[in-house]
């Protein structure tokens, strides 16, 4: 049996291996989605769904083995769906709080490393309908495969029969401020480069990582990419802010909020002449000062950053699993106050990382984070987490309902895992006419993170309000839009 079970194994990417050991107590490496439902789902229907279109993506009948030299895929000799597919119940009231406190928990849950690494919980009672949670480990997939994975599971219309090409209407959004589009410029053809650059700079140990000077030596022997290692390296840390501050604990705290008309934001975007996507990151950085400023901080001057994952697969190989994406760091302004001039500061950060081959070269590391020694990857990631405050993630989802299992999908939310000692994470999803925003963060840091949604809503109304004035008036001065905007401080 061992010998058969040995047959069974495929080895592990690097990239794969580094996500499945990035893994720690206070930073689960799971990516959880919440979809809620309109109608009532039964579990017996879920199960069979899940039967018929999940499982016919192999890797999830596999368990990720880690050897230390090495990490492989085993597929499961016995593998049992009760194990992965279970029946939840929300206490109390069974409200909005209640789904947010209970996928909180799941979210500070640990999977069960001696199976495949994903669940689903369904709360088959909620307002009338349903919720299914799924939680699925980063080291199957990055967040575009696992797009592709939901979408295999959903329907364009409530009979499977009628179900369309759901991934080409998901992937040709008319809508250019996503970051799968915006980021997507560098060439791809540099990614074995970048792998190897990345494998010969770790492989320098400990000194490299010490010495932000040495890198800036290497960018004297040529190469974009390695001028980027140089500008990683040597970036200051994040400031310490209560989002950064003190050790990490091991709840999570997620929160999100009612979804808004994605036609009002693109309004917004094309008045104020900037993307979509600088938009909803320009009102989640207005959302943070606000907080930060209600906890009695002073943020006045003070830019933090975010880091944003940048697909880097062609996207006809969107439904191959595994990770294929790198990292940027993006600027959020919280300290600017007039939120017009944060808005041009965050539209000038994408359009500069749009320029960069940060993604790259973060992808070749993460490849060589993957082979590297635990102690050295231990301070690979410490060394970049240390630059950001949170990982921001926006997928353009796709503008028409879904069904899954005959059920309409009326809201859904996602959250990527934070690693090192990033203890939050801000989520945008475009669906069927909405914007969903989320964030989740460690219960040490934000004790209230619906007061951080609650000031996201409040920072479109700001600049809703300043839209139409331009609208109504033409161009108006920055200082005369803060005036108007007094009452909301």
């Amino acid at each position: 049996m061992l010998d058969a079970l040995r047959g069974a194994r495929e080895p592990m990417s690097k990239v794969d291996t580094a996500w499945l050991r990035m893994e720690s107590p206070t930073n689960l490496m799971m990516i959880t989605g919440v979809l809620i439902f309109s109608q009532r789902l039964p579990l017996a229907r879920l199960k069979s769904l899940l039967r018929q279109r999940f499982l016919a993506f192999r890797r999830f009948r596999q368990r990720a083995v880690d050897e230390g030299n090495a990490a492989y895929w085993e597929t499961e000799a016995k593998f049992d769906i009760n194990q992965h597919v279970r029946a939840a119940k929300l206490p109390g009231k069974a409200d909005k709080l209640a789904l947010e406190k209970f996928v909180s928990d799941l979210a500070s849950t640990p999977l069960d490393h001696s199976r495949p690494l994903w669940q689903f919980h369904l709360v088959e009672k909620y307002k009338g309908g349903s919720v299914a949670i799924a939680r699925i480990h980063h080291c199957y997939a990055d967040g575009l495969a696992l797009v592709q994975v939901m979408l295999s599971l959903t329907d364009a219309a409530p009979e499977p029969e009628k179900r369309a090409e759901l991934a080409k209407v998901w992937f040709k959004q008319d809508d250019p401020g996503g970051v799968l589009e915006r980021l997507l410029q560098p060439a791809r053809a540099g990614i074995a480069k970048v792998a190897l650059l990345g494998e010969k700079a770790l492989g320098k140990g400990a000194e490299l990582l010490r010495d932000p000077a040495l890198a800036a030596a290497l960018a004297k022997e040529g190469g974009e990419i390695t001028r980027e290692l140089a500008v990683a390296l040597s970036l200051a840390d994040d400031p310490a802010t209560s989002f950064k501050s003190g050790p990490l604990g091991t709840s999570k705290r997620c929160a999100w909020a009612e979804p808004l008309p994605l036609a009002d934001v693109k309004a917004i975007g094309k008045i104020l002449r900037c993307t979509v996507n600088d938009v909803v990151l320009a009102c989640a950085a207005g959302a943070l000062r606000s907080y930060l400023m209600a906890v009695g901080e002073n943020v006045d001057g003070m830019t933090i950053r975010a880091t944003v994952p940048v697909n880097l697969r062609p996207l006809e190989h969107a439904k191959k699993l595994g990770n294929h994406f790198g990292l940027v760091f993006l600027d959020l302004p919280i300290g600017e106050a007039n939120p017009l001039r944060r808005l041009e500061r965050v539209a000038a950060s994408m359009r500069e990382l749009k320029r960069s081959r940060q993604a790259m070269l973060t992808f070749g590391l993460l490849a060589a984070v993957g082979m590297a020694p635990a102690a050295l990857q231990r301070m690979a990631l410490e060394l970049f987490s240390r630059k950001a405050t949170t990982v921001a993630t926006n997928v353009p989802g796709p503008q028409m309902p879904l069904y899954l299992a005959g059920c309409k999908v009326s809201e859904m939310m996602f959250w990527v895992p934070q690693n090192g000692s990033i203890g939050m994470g801000l989520s945008i999803l475009s669906y069927n006419g909405g914007v969903h925003f989320g964030l989740i963060a460690d219960g040490r840091r934000v004790s209230d993170p619906d007061a951080i949604v609650q000031h996201f809503r409040r920072e479109v109304e700001k600049l809703t309000l300043i839209t139409l004035m331009e609208d109504w008036e033409g161009e108006i001065q920055a200082q005369d839009a803060q005036a108007t905007l007094a009452h909301y401080a």
